[in-house]
């Protein structure tokens, strides 16, 4: 990558850890924390601390308090809503997962999203799968990966396009998209296909195809993918592993209706 190149996916592990390093301060002990806290806690300058705290603040996962300090922001709420919510999705959809994972021998991920976030809520994999760098809890961006588009495709259009707009929306690889009016226009070509298919999109390495999960409203709620590495999915199996993504995306549906009663 050249200089200017945002970092990878992979490459922001440091910074994360920090990150969830001050985010695990807080307890009902400790509602609020200092900055001098989070650089003893860190082992760094104060100065070094606050820049990772103003990195939060700007995510809304903290605020300044109003007595000094730091508390947890209103990001972490609405995360902890997507949590809650994603506890039966979960349940209804691991074997389904599973299934598909043992099928086409690759990691399977379960994401929704929440205004800007997207959030991989749980995976699935093969025994023979090469293990694939996205955790249960790790935020994805709205703008890359199979995922986060099919969760955005089937949003109103109004409501994406504004999204899109507000958020800031970085270049992972030479493949992602950044404007706005292309972005729009993919998704209304995923929505017709039914499906999404990226390719180095968000990581160099890795295909990623998803397909929508929908409550018995027939809403779209979440969506199930399958991310390989790029090695091991020729496009023309595409279409192959596309068609049991949305076999099992359907399965998915079909039970949460059943769950819904």
């Amino acid at each position: 990558m050249s200089g200017n190149t945002s970092p990878s996916y992979r490459d922001r592990n440091s910074t994360a850890d920090r990150a969830l390093d001050i985010l695990t301060m807080f307890d009902d002990a400790h509602l609020v924390v200092s900055g001098t806290a989070v650089a003893e806690r860190l082992g760094v300058a104060r100065s070094t601390a606050y820049r990772y705290l103003q990195s939060l603040v700007a995510g809304r996962y903290l605020e300044e308090a109003p007595g000094g300090g730091f508390r947890l922001g209103l990001r972490v709420l609405e995360i902890a809503r997507l949590a809650r919510r994603s506890y039966g999705l979960s349940e209804v959809a691991q074997p389904s997962m599973e299934a598909l994972a043992e099928d086409v021998h690759e990691t399977v991920l379960l994401t929704r999203r929440t205004g800007d976030l997207v959030v991989c809520v749980d995976r699935a994999e093969s025994t023979r799968a090469v293990r694939i760098s996205y955790e249960r809890g790790s935020a994805l961006p709205i703008n890359a990966g199979a995922s986060a588009l099919v969760l955005l495709a089937w949003s109103p259009e109004d409501e994406a396009r504004r999204l899109l707009e507000a958020t800031e929306l970085r270049r992972f690889t030479a493949a992602t998209l950044t404007d706005v009016d292309a972005l729009m226009e993919r998704l209304g070509r995923i929505r017709r296909l039914g499906y999404s298919v990226t390719r180095g999109e968000l990581d160099p390495d890795v295909v990623g195809i998803a397909a929508p999960i929908r409550d018995e409203n027939k809403q779209v709620i979440a969506a199930v993918s399958v991310a390989a590495l790029a090695s091991r999915v020729y496009p023309e199996a595409e279409t192959e592993i596309a068609q049991k993504v949305l076999a099992t995306a359907s399965e998915i549906s079909d039970r949460m209706a059943v769950v819904a009663g």
